[in-house]
């Protein structure tokens, strides 16, 4: 009896003490986690001061692209007066490639559905200007006049922007990050 009375403290003194251990154990462990949870926030918080200017800058810069190989923008800043239409098409095709490689980089800011839309934009404008130029009646002796009418005048029937889905795109990524 002498054995059970002492087992029976014992427990009596192990027991509570268990289970104040594992509570202790299971609210520490809680408190990292929640610690851990708050530096990681902390941590994006920091680096999306960081980031976020650049992200914003990368949207702002692609804007700029999209707007300056449209068409219309394009046609304005590359004159087409007294230069064959065989030149005024390489000359505005190297206007795009310039713009474009010029703004590379930026898709490292973008994400990557959005940098695809600005590619198909500019794949659009391509794709644009060298039909047309196909279209003229004798492109070897036509002048580049005539190609900027024509791609012009397509874009006014078409009623459709070539790169219009790119610009919407960039502007619902940047609407996004607020």
């Amino acid at each position: 009896m002498d054995t059970t009375a002492y087992f029976f403290d014992l427990l009596k003194i192990i027991l509570p003490a268990l289970i104040v251990a594992g509570t202790i154990y299971f609210l520490f462990q809680q408190f990292l986690e929640k610690e851990q949870q708050r530096r990681l926030v902390e941590l994006r918080m920091e680096a999306s001061k960081t980031t976020l200017p650049l992200r914003l800058q990368a949207l702002e810069r692609v804007t700029m692209l999209l707007e300056r190989i449209t068409p219309s923008n394009l046609l304005v800043r590359v004159s087409s007066a007294g230069i064959p239409a065989v030149d005024y098409h390489r000359l505005l095709l190297q206007e795009i490639r310039a713009e474009v490689e010029h703004n590379l980089s930026q898709q490292l800011y973008m994400q990557p559905e959005t940098w695809a839309y600005v590619k198909q934009g500019q794949e659009n404008v391509v794709n644009l200007i060298n039909t047309q130029f196909r279209s003229l009646p004798n492109a070897k002796e036509a002048r580049g006049p005539e190609l900027a009418k024509r791609i012009l005048e397509s874009l006014m029937t078409d009623e459709a922007d070539p790169t219009a889905q790119a610009l919407l795109a960039v502007k619902r990524e940047a609407v996004a990050m607020f």
